[in-house]
C-alpha cells in the first residue's frame, strides 16, 4: 500500500499522461516503481490474452472524454454493477486523491493495470461522484453541495446515509467490478474508509424505441422507459452547463431499496398494472399507445373512471405532473441482503429528484412495496483528460 504522505504531484500527473498522448496511447499515471499496485502497466503486468479476449468481447468505452463514462455510454448499459460508497479520512487531500484514482481508472479501462490479474477490461466503465460534504469545501453555492432530505418509508442505518465518495463500476463480465474496486481502494492507500457496497444486475434488454432498450426490474415490469434520451434533452436535463468547475458533470441520486416480492406477486396482473399504469408484457401506458407514447392522465373510461389510476406510479412520476425536468435511470436488480433495486438516476437538478420522490410520498402504490435501505448524492464529477486530471476543476 503507499503511505498517505506519497502521492504523486499534478505536474508528474501532466508529464507522465501528455507523454502518452504523444505516443497515441491511453492517459495513465506513473508512480514509485516499488508500487506492487501501480496504475501503469510494468514490465510484469501482462496484456490481456488474446485468446481470452475473444470476438465476444464488448468493445471497450474510452475513459477520458467531456463526461465521465458509465452515465450515456455505453449504450445499453453493461449487466453488472458494483456501487461502493466511502468517506475520505480527515488527511486525505481530494485532488491528489482524485487525480490518482483518475489515472488508475484509465489503466484499468485500457487494460495496462497488472490489479485486473490478466483479465481483459471489456466495456468496463467507473464513474466517480463527490458528496456534498466535499462538495462544500470547494464552493459552499456549487450544484451537488446540498444533502438528501429525508423521505418516508426509509429504513437506514447511519453508515448508509450520505458519504465523500461513490464510485460506480459497471462490465458485462460480473468478476470485473469486484476486481476493478480493489484496485482502486488499494490505490487509495488507506485515504478512503468504505461506508457501504452493493452489487446489481440487469435484466435482458428490451427494445423501448429506436436504438434504446431498457431492462426489467424484479417486479417483472420495464424499467428506465421514460428519460432525456436524446442529445438535445440531455443538454436541458442531465448534463451542467456551469459554472465552470461542475461543467461537464451532473448530479447522482443513489438508493438501495428492499421489495416486497412475495406482497406484490400475490396481486394480480391487473392490480399489478394499476400499481405502475403499464402493461406487464409491453410496457405501454394503461391510457394506450406504443410504449414510448406519452401516458394519457386525463383519459377515462366510459363510466368515468382513469384509465391510469390516481395513484398508479407513471402518474404520480411524471415530469409534467411534477413539474421537475427529467431524469436518466441506470436502475440494477438486487438480491442481497435482500431482493431489491439499487437506483441510480442522474440528473442536472437535485430538485428533480426531490420534487418527483415528494409527490410519490403523498400517494404513489409502488413505494407500498419498497423500503429504502441506503440513500446519498454525488456530484458526478465532469470528465477527465490527460491534460485535466480527474476532480482538478473542483480541486486544483
Amino acid at each position: 500500500m503507499r503511505p498517505p504522505d506519497h502521492q504523486p504531484s499534478r505536474r508528474r500527473f501532466l508529464d507522465a499522461t501528455g507523454a502518452m498522448v504523444a505516443l497515441g496511447l491511453t492517459a495513465g499515471c506513473t508512480s514509485d516503481a516499488g508500487h506492487s499496485g501501480s496504475g501503469r502497466a510494468s514490465d510484469d503486468a501482462e496484456p490481456p490474452d488474446a485468446q481470452t479476449a475473444s470476438a465476444t468481447t464488448p468493445a471497450p468505452v474510452p475513459a477520458t472524454g467531456t463526461h465521465q463514462a458509465g452515465i450515456t455510454l455505453p449504450q445499453p448499459a453493461q449487466g453488472n454493477l458494483l456501487a461502493v460508497v466511502a468517506d475520505l479520512t480527515a488527511a486525505a487531500d481530494p485532488g491528489p486523491l482524485l487525480a490518482e484514482l483518475g489515472c488508475a481508472v484509465a489503466a484499468l479501462t485500457a487494460g495496462t493495470d497488472a490489479r485486473l490479474l490478466g483479465l481483459p477490461p471489456g466495456d468496463l466503465t467507473v464513474t466517480v461522484g463527490v458528496g456534498p460534504r466535499l462538495v462544500r469545501t470547494a464552493g459552499a453555492a456549487l450544484p451537488g453541495g446540498t444533502d438528501l432530505p429525508r423521505f418516508s418509508r426509509e429504513r437506514v442505518a447511519a453508515g448508509a446515509r450520505g458519504g465523500d465518495l461513490l464510485l460506480q463500476i459497471c462490465a458485462s463480465d460480473a468478476l470485473l467490478p469486484a476486481v476493478a474496486a480493489t484496485a482502486l481502494l488499494d490505490q487509495a492507500g488507506g485515504r478512503l474508509s468504505e461506508r457501504w457496497r452493493q452489487s446489481a444486475h440487469r435484466g435482458a434488454n428490451i427494445p423501448v424505441g429506436t436504438s434504446l432498450t431498457a431492462p426489467r426490474n424484479l417486479l417483472g415490469f420495464i424499467d428506465g422507459i421514460v428519460g432525456p434520451h436524446t442529445a438535445e434533452a440531455q443538454q436541458r436535463n442531465l448534463w451542467l452547463a456551469g459554472p465552470s468547475q461542475v461543467a461537464g458533470g451532473t448530479i447522482a441520486v443513489v438508493r438501495r431499496m428492499a421489495l416486497d416480492l412475495p406482497r406484490f406477486a400475490a396481486l394480480s396482473v391487473a392490480e399489478q398494472e394499476a400499481v405502475f399504469g403499464r402493461r406487464r408484457t409491453s410496457g405501454a401506458p394503461l391510457s394506450g399507445g406504443a410504449i414510448t407514447a406519452d401516458p394519457s392522465l386525463g383519459a377515462k373510461t366510459p363510466d368515468g373512471r382513469y384509465l391510469i389510476p390516481a395513484d398508479a406510479h407513471v402518474r404520480r412520476a411524471n415530469a409534467n405532473a411534477v413539474g421537475a425536468g427529467l431524469m436518466l435511470r441506470r436502475s440494477y436488480s438486487t438480491d442481497a441482503p435482500a431482493a431489491g433495486l439499487l437506483f441510480i438516476s442522474f440528473q442536472n437538478e437535485l430538485r428533480t429528484f426531490t420534487s418527483t420522490l415528494a409527490r410519490m410520498d403523498d400517494s404513489d402504490a409502488l413505494l407500498a412495496f419498497t423500503t429504502t435501505t441506503a440513500t446519498g448524492t454525488f456530484l458526478i464529477l465532469p470528465g477527465f483528460t490527460p491534460h485535466r486530471p480527474l476532480g482538478s476543476t473542483l480541486f486544483p
